[in-house]
């Protein structure tokens, strides 16, 4: 599969300069596909159709973008299977993980979009004036691999819904869900220049779209290290940085807590998507009499994992996405083993059943103690640590001992008493109880998880300037 074109100013164009990268399949660790690294020549080029596109797209009425967005709804709806097998081939997301998760929650943001549009009011009466929201500009967008496409989603939805327009870098590891979402905006008659794709990686591409004068905000999800590589960039012109980095995430669960629920729970939630997910419950806190409880229970969770070929519908867990993850991973589960974790399930290599794929053994770190390796880094895989606390004071200390602060989880059998804890936890996003994802709440951290938010009216507004206009 070659796929060498990008999509500026509404066409499929070659880059400026020839240089190809093969996708590598992660279960079986051959390349399947072949894209063009684009280079600061390229970046140029789409931002300087974003920044002609957007003069008039700024212009359409809310009627015209609904219109749009609803073509996306639809062609998305259409090409939903199609989208999530590419996501498994180039991720490796169990296939019905990628279905009902990946490419659907992308659709999520969309529909969310263009929801928040129907009814938002982009002026109103404060005061002797009147305060309008207007579209930021011309938006460089900088996705991940391990959401492909709900991270693309979450970005160009409310990008397009403000009257924004796009220059769109995916991540170079995973990039074919994005086009594919190219041809779909494509196909939805969204105008030329409006949404624009280049494909490349960060130093060439994604530095060229931080640093480019035409573009009037960044948005960027990944790494901490890359975020701040990122605002250094932007700062020069001044741009809106937003950003939604690394995290640690707590789960605390609490003395009155269903603690074989919990854990059990608490072990699926920390191994979604292979434990790639940035705000994975990776620390697990338990009251410390209860440990053995929890390490029984652990290994139970893990006992019902299904490890295979993510094309096989039985499958729940599929390999990590690339040969460097995966050997990051072997060396933190190898530095718990050194620190003297107690190792409750997993450990290092590939499961003994298979011989190629970048898998990983769902590991359990049990006795994991604050100053530990594998409790201060993000992992980004299957392996959670499991810590004890002595008093919920204590547990709460733990919980915000952190750079990071995306996310935090609490579990106990009085939601009150979760709610109390919630409040103190330094983090943009809490769960109690195993409460499921809302599309509709602010998504984004504190600390140096990052800044702004995305999903819902907060998403939004985050693509809208603020105006005064007194005397009128």
């Amino acid at each position: 599969m070659e796929k060498l074109k990008f999509y500026i100013d509404g066409a499929w164009v070659d880059p400026a300069a020839s240089s190809t990268l093969g996708i590598v399949n992660p279960a079986t660790e051959e390349i399947f596909a072949r894209i063009s690294l684009g280079s600061p020549p390229d970046v140029d080029r789409a931002a300087k159709a974003a920044r002609r596109a957007f003069a008039t797209y700024s212009e359409t009425s809310v009627e015209e973008r609904l219109f749009w967005l609803q073509k996306i709804i639809e062609g998305f709806r259409a090409r939903l299977p199609e989208l999530a097998r590419m996501m498994t081939l180039e991720i490796g997301a169990p296939i019905t993980f990628a279905t009902e998760r990946q490419a659907t929650v992308a659709l999520f943001h969309f529909e969310e979009a263009a929801r928040v549009l129907a009814n938002y009011k982009f002026e109103e009466r404060m005061g002797n004036g009147i305060i309008r929201r207007e579209p930021i500009g011309v938006c460089g967008l900088i996705t991940p691999w391990n959401w492909p496409l709900n991270q693309v989603a979450s970005k160009v939805a409310p990008a397009l819904a403000t009257g924004c327009t796009v220059v769109l870098k995916p991540s170079e590891i995973a990039p074919l869900s994005a086009m594919l979402f190219a041809e779909i905006v494509d196909a939805a008659g969204v105008p030329a220049g409006v949404f624009n794709l280049v494909n490349g990686d960060g130093p060439a591409v994604g530095e060229a779209i931080a640093a480019h004068p035409e573009i009037d905000m960044v948005s960027f999800t990944g790494s901490t290290a890359a975020g701040v590589r990122v605002a250094k960039l932007a700062a020069d012109t001044v741009k809106r940085v937003a950003q939604e980095l690394g995290g640690k995430s707590a789960n605390i669960i609490l003395a009155d807590a269903d603690l074989k629920a919990a854990v059990i729970q608490g072990v699926h939630a920390c191994y979604t998507n292979a434990g790639q997910n940035c705000q994975s419950p990776t620390r697990m806190l338990i009251p410390r009499a209860q440990r053995d409880a929890a390490f029984e229970a652990a290994r139970e969770a893990v006992d019902g994992i299904r490890l295979g070929d993510p094309l096989d519908p039985a499958s729940t867990m599929g390999p990590l996405v690339s040969q460097a993850q995966f050997q990051k991973v072997q060396d933190l589960i190898q530095s718990g083993v050194d620190e003297g974790a107690t190792l409750v399930a997993g450990g290092t290599g590939r499961p003994a059943e298979i011989n190629r794929g970048y898998y990983v053994r769902p590991t359990v770190f049990g006795d994991v103690t604050p100053q530990m390796k594998i409790a201060r880094e993000e992992i980004f895989g299957p392996v959670l640590s499991i810590m004890s606390y002595d008093s919920e004071e204590e547990a709460i200390e733990i919980a915000n001992d952190t750079p990071f602060g995306l996310a935090g989880f609490v579990q106990s059998g009085d939601v009150d008493r979760a709610r109390t804890v919630a409040n103190r936890i330094r983090a943009g996003r809490v769960y109690l109880n195993g409460a499921p994802f809302d599309r509709s709440l602010p998504f984004g951290g504190y600390k140096q998880s990052g800044n702004g938010r995305e999903f819902g009216i907060f998403g939004f507004e985050e693509y809208l300037e603020v105006k005064a206009i007194l005397g009128s």
